[in-house]
């Protein structure tokens, strides 16, 4: 009878995924998530690439905002890299939009360290950072320390510009991006 069973369960699969077609809507998983400690790790080629990677991060809280525990969730930023340049008052006028993205971030409850080491590398003091900015010793220290607190590591590829229809279609001309 058992057997019976699943063997009618198995038919009742195959059969409404047979009924599935690329013509059907996709799925949507308005999954909970639980509150969150995760740290970014920052060491981008680019000054620009700082700023500019925000953008992840303001996009997890507004999920989580929607889908999860943003209120008990802790972000951390770490920035070791060309990009720490962005973080800095001196550079506030290359970076203009920097400081609002930060703070605008700041004020969500994001953390935001700067490594010392890197920051003495590129002559900068740690007076010399936005008021949003936690100076720290040494970013590899201090992302094994929140690793050792149960962090989760984040590395966030950027990509230098979103591909268009004249990058996809000579290689792809099946692809049809008009409509």
């Amino acid at each position: 009878m058992r057997a019976a069973a699943l063997g009618g369960l198995a038919a009742l699969t195959v059969l409404t995924a047979a009924q599935a077609g690329p013509g059907d809507p996709p799925k949507f998983d308005p999954v909970g998530y639980e509150a969150q400690n995760v740290l970014y790790d920052r060491n981008h080629a680019t000054p620009e690439d700082g700023p500019r990677s925000l953008g992840y991060i303001r996009n997890r809280i507004k999920a989580m905002e929607e889908s999860g525990d943003v209120e008990h969730s802790n972000i951390l930023v770490v920035a070791h890299g060309n990009d720490l340049l962005a973080f800095s008052r001196l550079d506030s006028e290359a970076f203009s939009d920097a400081y609002e993205k930060l703070r605008e971030l700041a004020d969500m409850g994001v953390q935001f360290h700067v490594c010392r080491n890197a920051a003495r590398g590129r002559g900068y003091g740690f007076e010399d950072f936005y008021d949003v900015v936690t100076v720290v010793p040494a970013a590899v220290i201090d992302i094994e320390k929140y690793g050792n607190m149960g962090y989760r590591y984040m590395y966030p590829a950027l990509f230098s510009r979103m591909m268009g229809e004249d990058d996809i279609i000579p290689k792809h001309p099946e692809v049809r991006m008009d409509e």
